[in-house]
């Protein structure tokens, strides 16, 4: 059975840091991209990064560039998102999913078979 089980979210002052790890059970792990979305109170989920099946290519979206970090440890079968200089606009939900698009960065939601529970991440002012 496929599981996504995210953990690490927390509350955190504005320009701290948090890591968030997602372990992955039940299937092959090394066969799918991986990502992070992240969905605020009464706003619709978003993409946040992506990292391709070895790890070699790394996209994430604009608003986090330069503080968010996505990384991959196939041994261990999980993913990680480092997260720096924390902003109140980063406070979600934040869930991790895998991907069996084969080629480029998957970004949209639709290209995600497996999904996480969530993780909750408050960043306060």
């Amino acid at each position: 059975q496929v599981q996504l089980v995210e953990s690490g979210g927390g509350l955190v002052q504005a320009g701290g840091s948090l890591r968030l790890s997602c372990a992955a059970s039940g299937f092959t792990f090394s066969r799918y991209a991986m990502g992070w979305f992240r969905q605020a109170l009464g706003k619709e989920r978003e993409f946040v990064a992506a990292i391709s099946r070895s790890g070699g290519t790394r996209y994430s979206t604009d608003s986090v560039k330069g503080r968010f970090t996505i990384s991959r440890d196939n041994g261990e079968n999980t993913v990680y998102l480092q997260m720096n200089s924390l902003r109140p606009e980063d406070t979600a939900v934040y869930y991790c999913a895998a991907s069996w698009v084969q080629t480029g960065i998957p970004k949209d939601l639709s290209d995600y078979q497996y999904w996480g529970q969530g993780t909750q991440v408050t960043v306060s002012s």
